[in-house]
């Protein structure tokens, strides 16, 4: 398990306003990009949409969606392209991995959100920053990393209630001014030899799973072969024992093997909404009495064993069922193995050869009042609607 969750009191990171440290540490992202994360060619596209609101004074908000772990840092080539730092909401955890990282992250705009409860300073900071229009503001609505850049997940619709927050208040100024929102479309596409890159991967899973490497099957059906045999592993770990049939219901049925008996305990019944929701409520009721230090060692390691499911909960949440054999481009037969290596050692190795384009969608004014009530937050809908747009999600299997 990633080291996500964090069993110490939260203290709110705030950002670094300074301008300096963000132009110097721009400069250097291309480079981090090429070397950690194989990136070598970024472009901005409509990029003249967001110099245009930064000219007009509005206070703006930047929502990309977030399939790769390197887009926060992608971010830089769209702030070097209209001459403007950004603030980036990030979770916290990022910045209790080491001191050096966190003094840089700070530096370069980021401040911290509390993800396992209600962070109001965090919430303050952003609506501040676009009350005043201070610089963009990034915040990724889906909350975490999908690796499945054909995917859209849910947004959260706190992204809309700052915005809306921040436009109450600036409409109160003579003049009256705007909170604008900007959706952001980040898309890879890898133009090296995907085969290669993906038979690396599998032949040390399968050498792992005490196989002979599977070379005579054709690629998609290695990928799902390996894919089957490591979810009959954690069926047999969680369930007792392999079950039969498709992917998509094994899936759904080991998600909610590992979480309903946690929602009974921990919040009384099993819950109906996403997995990611369900994952966030219960790291709610569990982790308050560990940052508080209010349990024993024996608990204290029982309850991380319930983190290290949720988080697996979660993971697997993240394998589309149908996303390889339906569309068997090579961006989502490596994403499909990366995601494979991940969470067997936490680490994905570096491919290299990827091109991404970062895409800014036309400007969505934030009303002060929400529009109607009840059902989905009509923001959020047109945020999610230019997205899928820009990412051409619309037809998408």
């Amino acid at each position: 398990m990633q080291n996500i969750v964090i069993d110490k009191p939260y203290v709110p990171v705030p950002p670094h306003r300074g301008r300096i440290w963000p132009t110097i540490l721009s400069l250097y992202s291309p480079r981090l990009l090429r070397k950690k994360y194989g990136v070598m060619r970024v472009e901005c596209v409509n990029a003249e949409r967001l110099g245009k609101s930064i000219a007009a004074g509005h206070g703006i908000l930047l929502t990309p969606n977030h399939c790769r772990d390197e887009d926060p840092l992608l971010m830089g080539s769209l702030s070097r392209a209209v001459h403007s730092p950004f603030f980036v909401m990030a979770s916290w955890h990022v910045f209790m991995q080491d001191r050096v990282q966190a003094f840089l992250l700070r530096r370069a705009g980021a401040f911290s959100i509390y993800r396992e409860g209600i962070d109001r300073a965090a919430l303050n900071t952003a609506v501040e920053i676009l009350e005043h229009a201070e610089r963009p503001l990034v915040i990724f609505p889906e909350g975490l990393v999908s690796r499945t850049n054909d995917r859209l997940n849910e947004l959260l619709d706190g992204t809309a209630m700052i915005a809306r927050t921040a436009a109450k208040k600036r409409a109160k100024l003579q003049p009256p001014r705007k909170v604008v929102v900007h959706p952001v479309a980040i898309r890879y596409r890898f133009q090296g030899n995907v085969e290669p890159a993906i038979t690396a991967v599998l032949d040390e899973i399968e050498t792992r799973l005490t196989w002979r490497k599977q070379k005579q099957l054709a690629l998609v059906d290695r990928i799902y072969k390996t894919g089957r045999a490591l979810l009959t592993l954690k069926e047999l770990e969680y369930l007792g024992e392999a079950r039969g049939g498709d992917v998509g219901p094994r899936l759904a049925g080991l998600i909610d093997a590992i979480l309903v008996p946690l929602e009974q305990k921990w919040l009384g019944a099993k819950q109906d909404d996403t997995v990611p929701s369900r994952v966030k409520r219960l790291r709610s009721a569990i982790l308050p009495d560990m940052t508080k230090d209010q349990i024993d060692e024996t608990e204290r390691q029982r309850r991380w064993k319930q983190l290290a499911d949720l988080y697996l909960a979660q993971q697997l949440f993240h394998y589309p069922p149908d996303y390889v054999r339906t569309n068997p481009t090579p961006e989502r037969l490596l994403e499909t193995v990366e995601r494979f290596e991940e969470d067997l050692t936490d680490r994905v190795r570096v491919h290299g050869l990827f091109h991404a384009t970062i895409t800014v969608g036309e400007a969505i004014e934030a009303s002060p009042t929400r529009e109607g009530r009840g059902g989905d937050d009509p923001l959020m809908d047109q945020i999610a609607a230019q997205l899928r747009r820009m990412l051409g999600l619309e037809d998408c299997p």
